[in-house]
């Protein structure tokens, strides 16, 4: 009787561990499979929501909580982007603002100095309000940019044409400058997906940049790649270079390294910007690799047409 007792309290104990352990598991990938789900939202920037279905009350209560902070997260988002929209078409409006009254003070200057002959203070002030105007040309280009009122045309564009002519513009400055140029621009056309004045414009930037910052190497190089989905075009210099600490923030608004505040060599911190913000909107992208005093290579990657 007594060895009776002692087997079904065996049999009842290994029941109720087994129960214990298959609960605890059943609820372990519960957890599991919360968390993943979590992970991926995260991952993903999506606003998708927590659901696990389970009888568990304090499984429920867990994802009910965890749905809330990704709402209240969700509200936060959507309200900083709302913010950081009107930011941008308040300073695209105010941009526009302030080029209007400089463009009648540059008519008036400019009306001045040949009325009263080639007067070395109005030249002097004519130059300065020119920077002004194009300092806020930078920033209403930016601005539209950003709040996304500059709509580009997309079209098949010739890379391979651009990138000639834009040598060529130059040429003459480099030569006097003394640089040596080398250009690898295969003989079959690289079309892309774009925008011809955007292009332009990232090129332009890029060129400028070699004879501000670069200068120091006396060289320029410019390189078509054919790749599988896009067309990279290098654009080198043999200047100075840019430590690896400044290399991620050469594409931030209004950044200069230290040694450009040298009056003659200052940029206004926009074009690299602008450069960057356009190749997204075209789908491609822009990516610096320096080393200094050796080589500086920043690469545009544009999609194939």
């Amino acid at each position: 009787m007594v060895f009776f007792l002692i087997c079904v309290i065996v049999v009842l104990l290994v029941i109720v561990l087994y129960q214990r352990f298959a609960f605890a598991r059943g609820m372990q990938a519960k957890v599991d499979s919360i968390s993943s789900k979590l992970r991926d939202i995260m991952e993903n920037d999506s606003d998708e929501k927590v659901m696990e279905f389970t009888d568990q009350k304090a499984l429920m209560d867990l994802c009910g909580q965890i749905n809330r902070v990704l709402l209240d997260r969700q509200k936060i988002r959507a309200d900083f982007r709302r913010q950081e929209m009107s930011s941008k078409r308040m300073l695209s409006n105010i941009s526009h603002d302030i080029k209007t009254p400089l463009t009648v003070i540059l008519g008036y200057l400019e009306m001045m100095r040949l009325s009263n002959g080639e007067s070395q203070d109005l030249q002097k002030v004519e130059a300065k309000a020119k920077q002004v105007m194009e300092l806020i040309d930078q920033f209403f280009t930016l601005a539209k940019i950003e709040a996304g009122d500059m709509g580009l045309e997309m079209d098949r564009v010739n890379l391979s044409e651009v990138c000639r002519e834009h040598v060529l513009g130059y040429y003459e400055l480099l030569v006097s400058k003394q640089f040596a140029v080398e250009v690898v621009i295969p003989e079959q056309d690289f079309f892309v997906w774009g925008n011809r004045e955007g292009i332009d414009r990232i090129l332009s930037n890029l060129l400028s940049n070699v004879l501000r910052y670069g200068g120091d190497g006396r060289y320029l190089g410019l390189v078509l790649r054919d790749g599988e989905q896009f067309v990279e075009m290098d654009v080198v210099d043999r200047g100075k270079g840019i430590e690896k600490q400044f290399a991620d923030s050469v594409f931030e608004r209004l950044y200069t390294m230290e040694d450009s505040r040298n009056r003659q060599i200052q940029g206004n911190g926009l074009g690299l910007t602008i450069a960057r913000n356009l190749a997204k909107q075209m789908g491609g992208d822009i990516f610096l690799m320096s080393e200094p005093g050796v080589r500086t290579v920043f690469t545009v990657k544009l999609k194939k047409y």
